[in-house]
Formats: structure tokens, sequence, C-alpha cells
């Protein structure tokens, strides 16, 4: 891992994991998600149900994603969430995007600080809606004014947007990921992604990963938050001990 890449830049892009096989395979899984449980849910619904399915977790547990997380942030590393986000093509579900925003805003974390691997189920390019950064944008460690979006079809769950004036276009990446790759970022870096215009899905999974000293700050979440440890030593116990789902 290219450890000066993130602290500079706020994301590390293009990591190869899964191989075409093991996307395939996990690919397929989804897709029976998808066919039993509707394109609505599948769409933003899947949330944290890495409890519950374990191919999910298999992805977020997935050794060599711990390994590049763990290169980035130390021995200790939690699985915060999990969190699918899926782009259909068409006329409606092509209007749906993400604004800018940075992850830690809403997740409920002191220190506020995560860091998410976005796992590409599907082939992500700028035609389909790949996500989008602001290189930098993390490095003076403030939480950007978030207001509302004015723009119908905003995904994030609370419409939360960042001002365009804040966004400096010029140190804007495009994150394309083939399937099976990954990408990381650091939770204070501004991202996006805008609609899919393509006429093909782009699925992929977010996994959100943090250090043990984290503590959760009340009130600031929907629900209670069950980190799991999948590496080194919790001394901490912020938010009690989860075991793993499915064994270890």
């Amino acid at each position: 891992m290219d450890v000066a890449a993130y602290e500079r830049d706020g994301f590390l892009t293009g990591i190869d994991i899964f191989s075409p096989e093991e996307i395939a395979g996990y690919r397929q899984q989804f897709d029976e998600l998808e066919e039993r449980l509707g394109k609505e849910t599948t769409s933003i619904g899947m949330v944290s149900k890495h409890f519950e399915h374990e191919f999910i977790w298999q992805l977020g547990s997935d050794e060599r994603i711990v390994d590049a997380i763990s290169a980035l942030i130390g021995d200790d590393v939690m699985l915060l969430a999990t969190h699918f986000f899926c782009k259909y093509p068409g006329p409606e579900e092509g209007k749906k995007f993400v604004a800018w925003h940075q992850d830690v805003t809403y997740w409920g974390l002191e220190p506020a600080e995560a860091h998410t691997a976005w796992i590409a189920i599907d082939k992500a390019d700028r035609e389909n809606g790949c996500m989008q950064m602001v290189a930098g944008s993390h490095i003076n460690g403030a939480i950007a004014p978030h207001g509302k979006s004015a723009r119908d079809g905003n995904l994030l769950s609370i419409n939360q947007e960042i001002p365009d004036e804040l966004i400096d276009q010029s140190k804007v990446r495009h994150l394309e990921l083939e399937a099976g790759q990954i990408s990381i970022h650091q939770g204070k870096t501004y991202h996006c992604s805008n609609a899919n215009i393509s006429d093909r899905r782009r699925c992929g999974l977010t996994v959100r990963y943090v250090r043990p000293e984290v503590r959760p700050v009340e009130g600031r979440v929907a629900h209670p938050q069950k980190p799991i440890l999948l590496r080194g030593v919790d001394s901490y116990k912020n938010f009690g001990v989860t075991p793993h789902p499915f064994g270890t």
C-alpha cells in the first residue's frame, strides 16, 4: 500500500483484490438477492446485512482487504458497517446520484475517523456513475458544512451535500474500477458520484473500518452500531463485543 499517497490524497484506487471468477461468484449472489428483494431495496437499503448474508461478511472480512486497511491504519482493525450502493439504468433510476459529502459527518464517531473500502461488484466508470474524490480534501481534518441538496435523486439518506463552492474542481479525480477491484478512502475526503447514464448497472459494496479507540456519540445514529474486531486487539470495548456472525 502506498501509505504516503493515501495520507496526501485521502484515497487509493485500482487495487486488485478479487479474481474475475471470485467476483463473478459474489455478483451472482447479489443478483439473487436483487431478484428476491427488488431493486428498490438493493439500491440503498442493504445496510449492514453482513449479519444476515454470509457472502457479504466474506467480502467485508476478506483477508486481502483487511491487509490493505491494516497497512494504512495499523494492526487493530474493526468492521463498522457494510452498505450496498447500486445505480440502475433507465429514465427514472438513471437520475439518482450521490452528492458531495464526507462519510464521518453522519456516522456518530468520536474521534471522527473511519476508512471505507469500495468493492466494485460491477465495473464502475464515468458513464455508470463511478465515485469522484477531491484529492487532499481531508488534510485539514475539518468537517465541511453540509447543506441540503436542491436536486432530486440524492441517494444519501439525509439528502446532505457539500456546497459546490467548496469543491476544488482542479483536484477532482474519477475512481474508475474494474469488477473485483477496490478503492479505499479516508472518512473526511470529499466524494460524490454522478447519475448512471449508461445501460449498465453500477453496484458496489462499501465496507467501513475503524480503529478500536473510536467511540459512539450518543444520539448521532439511528441504529446501534456493532463493530466487529477483524484483526489485532480491542483494548477499549467502546461498543461492547460483537462476535463474528458466521464463525471465525
